[in-house]
């Protein structure tokens, strides 16, 4: 079995440093000295001679969407950074030729401060189909030849758990969100219903995995080795097996399953986890709310800024309740989409009616969580899986939206205080893959506009930051014996950092290993 020397940069443990590191096949076989090492393996097939810098575990990446964040990247970029209004929208989809594409726009950073409309993208293209998808990923607006392509007209119903868009006459205006979003994967295409968004547009297999080869090169430049995929269709399913059978599945996924399969799941016996260390089921993800950016996470109280506006549930207290515990009773981890104190509420006492054994259910996003639901989460062994990178970006929509309460979005360091481990995430593509500024952004709580998010008891130090996004995530996807710190017996997946990150965010990833086999760069 191959060995290999990893020597020449301080590696970082979890008690401290040292000097190097003895790998195995695709384990590390021990952490101490130089001279340990190399008794250790006796002999020494490689040995990778590092000039300085730091060698630290590869970061985990717990709830993203790495099928979605590569086709994503094919389409047209159409971020606020990018596209400031309008018509610059309508200028870059212009450009394409075909049916047009585009992602990431946030209409209250757009100039207008509204949503594009179907007469809007009727400039791009009047013969076929333009879809832009909003930056949450929980919809987005067709032009006029989409709505009679697929149907859409002022009687078509909103579906339950989605939303038609519409003027004030009743026509459709283009915006289709969450459920409604199933009538634009077709007939034979994937249905979520009132299960969550169904961002699920499939395309021929060699294109899929073209998406996921675009997607890890952005994971695996910032170091990220693990991730946590948190909506799993058949369509990215199918897309992982023929990326692994094609040797181009080089990240660790923890695939978790929309809740729409849960029926099937069940059929099939599926109870814990299931498959190896490359690709594996993990569990079922929820929707308990929408989201803080666009307006639909929800609050029964009505929303600051409009209080007639309450937001969505996608099921009934009752009907969620009973969906967490059949889960829970398969034996499977629940990850659930949950923003508003509501929400996490609904969350809170699902997983308490479940009892039996700790599953480590998950809540995703986890905004707005008041302290004494904190505590129930510790009392309850409740991971919430936080990206900071929202509140850098979006935090003076929630502000805007939800008043005072959108200081305390992500209160990661009250979670810390109350003994509750949080995990960190990029939720790719509403973010970037960027382990480092997550970090950032959770040690000084300013917002890209420059608003400082509550007092200093919410933000959570560095070093904090930096074991939420390596062993708290690692923990968050049930493996934490094979991933998330460099010790005897784990996966051999490091990144070599230019500097410590413990002391500066800034640093940045020269190479990055999974398994002993470097990945990055190649």
């Amino acid at each position: 079995m191959r060995t290999m020397l990893v020597a020449g940069a301080e590696v970082v443990t979890p008690g401290g440093y040292a000097q190097a590191m003895a790998v195995r096949g695709d384990r590390i076989e021990h952490v101490g000295t130089v001279e340990e090492c190399r008794a250790v393996l006796e002999r020494v097939d490689e040995e990778l001679a590092l000039d300085g810098g730091v060698v630290h575990p590869g970061f985990v990446d717990a709830h993203c969407h790495p099928v979605m964040y590569g086709q994503a990247l094919a389409w047209v970029d159409c971020r606020p950074e990018v596209a400031p209004d309008i018509d610059t929208l309508v200028a870059l989809l212009s450009k394409e030729s075909g049916p047009v594409r585009g992602f990431g726009y946030e209409h209250r950073r757009l100039a207008e401060r509204r949503h594009p409309t179907a007469h809007d993208l009727d400039r791009v293209a009047t013969d076929r189909e333009v879809y832009l998808m909003n930056a949450s990923g929980h919809g987005g607006v067709v032009n006029t030849y989409a709505l009679r392509k697929y149907g859409i007209t002022a009687g078509t119903p909103d579906p339950e758990g989605g939303r038609i868009g519409r003027f004030a006459g009743g026509e459709p205006n283009g915006e289709l969100w969450d459920a409604a979003c199933d009538l634009l994967t077709g007939p034979d295409g994937v249905k979520i219903g009132n299960h969550g968004p169904n961002f699920h547009l499939d395309e021929p297999a060699d294109v899929m995995i073209e998406h996921v080869r675009r997607a890890e090169a952005r994971f695996l430049a910032a170091g990220v080795t693990t991730v946590g995929d948190a909506q799993v269709s058949r369509r990215e399913l199918e897309t992982y097996l023929r990326a692994r059978d094609a040797g181009a599945l080089r990240l660790r996924v923890s695939a978790y399953l929309t809740s729409a399969l849960l029926d099937t799941a069940a059929e099939l016996g599926l109870a814990g986890t299931l498959g190896d260390d490359r690709l594996r089921i993990a569990g079922v993800k929820f929707y308990a709310d929408g989201t803080l950016g666009g307006w639909t996470a929800y609050f029964p109280d009505g929303y600051a800024a409009d209080c007639c506006h309450h937001g969505q549930l996608y099921h009934s207290v009752e009907e969620y309740t009973e969906l967490v515990g059949r889960a829970h009773r398969l034996g499977l981890q629940t990850a659930t989409h949950a923003q508003s104190p509501y929400a996490i509420g609904m969350v809170l006492d699902a997983v308490a009616a479940a009892g039996g054994p700790d599953r480590r259910h998950r809540i995703e996003h986890c905004g707005l969580p008041t302290d004494e639901q904190i505590s129930r989460m510790a009392s309850l062994g409740v991971v919430p899986v936080m990206q900071p990178q929202h509140h850098l970006r979006t935090g003076d929509g929630t502000l805007a939206a939800v008043g005072e309460l959108g200081h305390r979005y992500n209160p990661a360091g009250i979670c810390r205080d109350k003994g509750v481990p949080v995990a960190f995430s990029s939720d790719a593509p509403v973010a970037e893959p960027d382990p480092l500024e997550a970090v950032a952004a959770a040690a000084h709580r300013t917002t890209v506009l420059g608003t400082v998010l509550g007092p200093e008891e919410l933000r959570l130090a560095v070093p904090d930051g930096l074991r939420a996004h390596t062993v708290a995530g690692a923990q968050a996807l049930h493996r934490e014996r094979q991933v998330g710190t460099l010790e005897a017996g784990k996966l051999a997946d490091f990144i070599v950092l230019a500097g410590d990150p413990a002391t500066d965010v800034t640093v940045g990833n020269t190479q990055t290993w999974i398994g002993g086999r470097k990945v990055w760069p190649v």
